[in-house]
């Protein structure tokens, strides 16, 4: 078992705050990834739940127990570090039982948890190897095998893809998760790429200057953003966004003006009057080309990005404002056409002038 909990954590370095009021309840079992860009405090809120580093003020809670002064050694947590931090004079096996060694663990005991470890991430055949006579994809599995033998409560993993190629992180991913279905285990995971949240978690902890935007499922947070932020950083391409003017208010649907067109967004937008200016959300994903004489946004293509499965096309409104859409299949357009663009209202997100979502 493995419950983390966290209640108005704080972390100061000096004058300068870096995580602020931290509330966070971990599930036994969850896998949870912390998201956000370069400088959030992703890292230091691990490290906390580490014990690398004590809260400045709050509280962390390990399964109900205060662990606020208890020494990383003692929580029960594994954590895999973006470096893999192996020791490059030991080989696989040495490096997969050198804190079992420690612990005075019986060799019995050991060497069935590496065998096991290395049954589990396929890495038997390079038991006998030193990390530099690995791949970066088998020193990560090493470095996952590395806390699996440890039999931990949790896991941390910093950032842990960082170093490998594109395609390797792919599979790496799938292989986390499959690792994760097997052992149950609560993970928590850091990363900034938010494909990488998307693909892993059960639920994402966004965060913004080292306090949390909002904490959901990877499709509560893409479908229901709690704010321009989340809105922008969760979904690649990221998310357009265009100036409207709420036109009228109702209890089922909100009218507004947008691009020069009149749209009722089929939800209540509790607390807007008409005349109100809002900022509107709309995803490339949910953008088309509308029929031939059909309604739509008149836009000027200046930029064609075909990938072969979809084509990403940029373009510019006759009142200046940017829209990215994903088209699915190959489309024969070239920069300087005019096309129009069409989207269901349903699609739609609305937002306020200090970024909290209206509908």
């Amino acid at each position: 078992m493995s419950r983390i909990t966290l209640e108005k954590v704080c972390k100061s370095f000096g004058a300068l705050g870096v995580l602020h009021d931290i509330d966070l309840d971990i599930r036994d079992g969850e896998f949870v990834v912390f998201v956000g860009p370069s400088g959030c405090g992703k890292s230091t809120l691990l490290r906390q739940i580490a014990g690398l580093d004590r809260p400045t003020s709050g509280e962390i809670h390990i399964d109900g127990k205060l662990v606020n002064t208890v020494p990383a050694a003692d929580r029960g947590l594994a954590m895999v570090f973006q470096s893999y931090a192996l020791y490059p004079h030991m080989s696989v096996r040495q490096n997969l039982a050198f804190g079992l060694e420690n612990a005075r663990m019986p060799r019995a005991e050991i060497d069935k948890r590496i065998a096991e470890a290395a049954r589990m991430l396929e890495i038997g055949d390079y038991l006998e190897r030193r990390p530099g006579q690995l791949s970066g994809g088998q020193r990560q599995r090493v470095a996952i095998g590395r806390a699996i033998v440890r039999n931990p409560t949790a896991f941390l993993l910093d950032e842990p893809l960082s170093n490998l190629d594109a395609e390797l992180r792919i599979s790496m991913r799938a292989e986390l998760s499959a690792l994760h279905d097997r052992l149950r285990t609560t993970m928590i995971y850091v990363t900034h790429d938010q494909i990488e949240a998307m693909t892993l978690a059960s639920r994402i902890v966004v965060l913004r200057k080292g306090r949390v935007e909002q904490v959901g499922t990877p499709l509560d947070l893409y479908n229901r953003p709690a704010n321009r932020f989340v809105a922008g950083f969760i979904g690649a391409p990221s998310m357009n966004f265009v100036k409207g003017t709420v036109v009228e208010a109702g209890d089922t649907a909100t009218s507004v003006s947008l691009m020069g067109l009149s749209v009722a967004v089929p939800r209540p937008a509790a607390g807007v009057a008409p005349g109100q200016a809002v900022s509107v959300g709309l995803r490339p994903q949910h953008i088309s080309l509308a029929g031939d004489g059909g309604d739509g946004v008149p836009v000027e293509v200046t930029l064609v990005e075909a990938l072969g499965s979809e084509t990403v096309i940029h373009g510019r409104t006759g009142g200046g404002e940017r829209l990215q859409a994903v088209l699915a299949g190959q489309h024969a357009l070239r920069a300087g056409e005019s096309v129009r663009l069409a989207f269901a209202p349903a699609d739609l997100h609305l937002f306020d002038d200090a970024g909290l979502r209206l509908a």
